[in-house]
Order: structure tokens, then C-alpha cells, then sequence
């Protein structure tokens, strides 16, 4: 999918996804279930809630798939 047709939600994640997957590399991680912040990462709980936003498309619930 191009970055044309992406929205604004979805651009979100992508970039969201892009500091998570630096950060897991950073930190040697295939996952973030063996990190010591896991419970406290504002990279991985940016990424969570923009994963959230997209489906919803920023409007708190009803998800499109």
C-alpha cells in the first residue's frame, strides 16, 4: 500500500511501528514480552494505541475491518 492511500490513522501506525521495531533492535528484541520496561514504554503504549486508533479511525470504538 502506497503512502497515497494510507490515512491519516494508518500513517500513525506505520510510523508507530517503525520507533517499536527500532527500539526492539536497539534493545537486541524479537518481542517486547522479554523487555524489562514492557509495563512502562511510551514507544510500545504509542504503538498500542495507535493500532487502536486505526481501526477505529480515532473514534473510541467500532472498528472497521
Amino acid at each position: 500500500m502506497s503512502e497515497q492511500q494510507l490515512d491519516e490513522w494508518q500513517i500513525t501506525l506505520v510510523q508507530k511501528k517503525a520507533e517499536l521495531e527500532a527500539c526492539q533492535a536497539e534493545q537486541q528484541l524479537i518481542s517486547c514480552m522479554g523487555c524489562e520496561k514492557l509495563l512502562d514504554c511510551t514507544v510500545r503504549d504509542a504503538y498500542v494505541q495507535a493500532v487502536y486508533d486505526s481501526m477505529s479511525k480515532g473514534t473510541g470504538g467500532g472498528f472497521e475491518f
